[in-house]
């Protein structure tokens, strides 16, 4: 099952800052408390779940990671350790964020504001997703690239207000400009307060008196824009990075959505990607394979020129070392493994065949239990 999104979670914002995270776990971690809800294990997952997000998004270099790689650069999309997989108890919760409640995470008495009214509704953009095909030489460097996107950006007529100019606001008699409806209603077990969003302005808690005539008060218009994406280097097909604040813009002057950045690889025509590893299939004329060779071998960086011994058995695999591609978040550079191949000619002359015959009367040509390998040496050979 796929994870929630971190922001998600504690329902902020990409820019929230450190405090705003933090006030957020905290309300969140009140809300689903054990203390609170005693037996409820829905509760005590969303408990957990809090806590996960504020460890990541609390931490400087984990948010940065998170941001541009997603949960894959936190330790994996699918949880794996940290809160998420199981690594952590309720007692470890306790004691690593107990501090931010002041007198520790034991005791409810006080909620100080807990469910008071809610402040007015701040618009977010949506996210746009786009497509990026790179080559391997893009992927083992890392690559700037430039894309046109389609999106919406704030209208210049009005600056994103939605407002004609020298119109004014007022607020919203509905919900009397808190952007929330309040409604009680009687049950068997009494008198219920709900609260939802105001239909009438949409919880922003004002009315605009004149709309703008360019974007008919939305405070959007549709135009192209150029972006520029840093790809780091060692990224992987499927892999989704983020860019903060390059989706749509939000209507009236919300927070601007995220440009999804879906990783596609175009595939080499002599290279072939094994995680961090990458394969070349080397074939080579029996008269190389006997007698041995220069040979040159293609990589990301050019070719290199490889000696091949005499002798050489097909299937034997050579490793060139720090010839793959970079982790993303590491230091660590894969291997090229270069498979021997021996071509085997299925038709040749006369003459061809005598000289073969020839050598079958050799005794260099007689196989041997010293020349041959068994299938668990060539395993070995290949690490």
């Amino acid at each position: 099952m796929s994870k929630r999104d971190y922001y998600e979670i504690l329902e902020v914002s990409k820019n929230a800052s450190a405090e705003e995270i933090k006030k957020a776990y905290r309300k969140k971690a009140i809300q689903f408390h054990p203390d609170k809800n005693p037996g409820n294990k829905e509760a005590e997952e969303k408990f957990k779940e809090a806590a996960e997000a504020y460890e990541v998004l609390s931490n400087q270099d984990k948010r940065k990671r998170y941001d541009q790689f997603g949960h894959a650069g936190v330790g994996g999309a699918t949880g794996g350790g940290g809160f998420g997989g199981g690594g952590m108890s309720m007692d470890d919760i306790f004691s690593h964020f107990g501090d931010i409640f002041g007198g520790g995470f034991g005791g409810f008495g006080g909620f100080g504001g807990f469910g008071s009214s809610g402040s007015q509704r701040v618009n977010k953009g949506s996210n746009l997703r786009v497509k990026v095909k790179l080559t391997l030489q893009e992927i083992a460097n890392g690559v700037e690239k430039k894309i046109k996107v389609k999106k919406y950006v704030s209208c210049q007529h009005c600056n994103g207000t939605g407002a004609d100019k020298g119109s004014a606001y007022s607020d919203c008699s509905t919900c009397r400009g808190t952007g929330q409806v309040t409604r009680i209603s009687n049950t068997i077990l009494g008198q219920m307060q709900t609260r939802s969003t105001c239909p009438t302005c949409h919880g922003e808690g004002r009315i605009i008196t004149h709309k703008c005539a360019q974007c008919n008060g939305e405070g959007l218009m549709r135009e192209d824009e150029i972006v520029t994406i840093n790809i780091p280097a060692g990224v992987e097909e499927g892999m989704q990075l983020s860019v903060s604040g390059k989706g749509n813009a939000a209507r009236r002057g919300g927070i601007n959505g995220d440009l999804l950045v879906l990783i596609q690889e175009e595939q080499h025509p002599e290279l072939i990607r094994d995680g961090h590893d990458l394969i070349y299939n080397l074939t080579m004329s029996i008269p190389d394979a006997i007698l041995g060779a220069p040979v040159e071998i293609p990589t990301v960086e050019g070719k290199v020129k490889v000696k091949i011994e005499p002798g050489t058995q097909p299937g034997k695999i050579l490793r060139l070392k720090g010839k793959g591609l970079p982790e993303v978040n590491g230091y660590h550079r894969g291997d090229l493994l270069v498979r021997i191949n021996v071509f085997i000619p299925k038709d040749i002359s006369r003459e061809d065949a005598k000289v073969i015959e020839k050598l079958k009367e050799s005794e260099a040509f007689i196989p041997g239990q010293g020349d041959e390998q068994s299938f668990f040496s060539r395993m070995k050979n290949m690490f």
